[in-house]
């Protein structure tokens, strides 16, 4: 197995980290499973599949998933060496997901890549 890869979470230009700050607001027992979750994503990569990880169709997100009574998404993006970028984070609670999460997400990357270049 190759080297492991890191998971990066998004801060904002103000300094705010949105996923960082969602998981910590989750009960201890929601918070253990999330980083046991991410803890396999570091250790699988891209390799990691289904039921957990899901590609977000039309987009280049990627959707990691956390089932269980609170159906936790995690939006992320494989970014430079060996590292997933964590977007954005919320609980989903319908079927279909919320087109307002997905463009939050897609923000978060916009931005996070104007910054990149500058």
């Amino acid at each position: 197995m190759g080297s492991r890869w890191r998971v990066i979470y998004y801060e904002s230009g103000r300094g705010d980290k949105p996923v960082q700050d969602f998981i910590e607001q989750q009960q201890e027992q929601v918070q253990t499973k999330i980083i046991r979750i991410l803890e396999h994503l570091e250790e699988f990569g891209t390799q990691f599949g289904t039921p957990h990880v899901k590609k977000l169709t039309g987009t280049e997100l990627w959707e990691l998933r956390i089932m269980g009574a609170n159906n936790i998404r995690i939006f992320y993006i494989a970014v430079e060496q060996q590292a997933f970028l964590l977007l954005h984070a919320f609980k989903k609670k319908k079927q279909k997901t919320d087109k307002r999460e997905i463009r939050s997400a897609q923000e978060r990357l916009a931005e996070y890549r104007v910054r990149k270049r500058n």
